[in-house]
């Protein structure tokens, strides 16, 4: 291994380990260039490598900190919350901190559209990325549409992740919204009360127009980012351009 890649690694390592969490202030320059006896220009690669990967911020006339890590997740597809801590470059890990089969309550057939009470199952999930709270997902899922899902205990895999596998579905919609954390909300993902969490609400039908699912998930406000992709109208159905009947 070269020198480049031994002090790459070891930062690599103690930031994603989080020896060095989020907003810590890594060693200068002149520092790393004592420690691991070699010249500015090799230190000054590997930040900028590492700046690259935004990994760590550089600021000017202040040094280079640990970044807090930003996720997106794309507006108009259902993503898997694993696989968006595993782009972070974080080790996943999740819980199931509640799981109960009941009838819906009149405030959950406002959520799921249901004119009658139904049997559901809630799940509260906690996902990790590394040492810290990623996302608190809240779901009810309607037990007439997924019966197999009453055995499940999610040993395995995540609620999201049993569903995308096990479910087809045919249309889901967002709803996003900016929200305070509750006292449960924020104890769970380590926040302070009333500090801002992205709240993304999510309903999943199957072909049949049948809810399958309704799922709450609250990220912290400054660590996940909302991404979407479109592309212009058809251009035979643009204005001034004739199409053909």
């Amino acid at each position: 291994m070269s020198l480049h890649q031994r002090i790459l690694t070891d930062i690599q390592n103690r930031i994603l380990s989080g020896e060095w969490p989020p907003g810590r202030k890594i060693p200068v320059e002149h520092e790393l260039m004592k420690q691991y006896k070699c010249s500015r220009m090799t230190v000054s690669k590997v930040l900028t490598q590492l700046a690259n990967a935004r990994m760590i911020e550089r600021r000017r006339k202040l040094g280079s900190f640990v970044s807090r890590p930003h996720s997106q997740s794309a507006v108009l597809t259902i993503p898997d919350i694993k696989t968006e801590v595993a782009a972070l470059g974080q080790p996943y890990s999740f819980e199931i901190r509640r799981r109960v089969r009941r009838r819906s309550t009149r405030e959950d057939n406002a959520l799921l559209g249901f004119g009658k009470s139904v049997p559901v199952l809630e799940v509260e999930c906690l996902h990790w990325a590394g040492p810290k709270p990623f996302c608190l997902e809240q779901r009810l899922i309607n037990l007439e549409a997924v019966p197999q899902v009453a055995k499940e205990t999610f040993a395995e895999m995540p609620p999201g992740t049993w569903l995308l596998r096990s479910v087809p579905w045919a249309l889901a919609e967002h709803r996003i919204r900016a929200a305070e954390a509750g006292p449960e909300t924020a104890a769970a993902l380590k926040v302070r009360p009333k500090s801002a969490v992205l709240t993304i609400e999510r309903t999943t039908r199957s072909a049949e127009s049948t809810l399958i699912t309704f799922v709450r998930l609250a990220y912290p406000g400054e660590l996940h980012e909302l991404v979407a992709s479109f592309s212009p109208p058809s251009a035979a159905r643009q204005p001034g351009n004739a199409v053909s009947t």
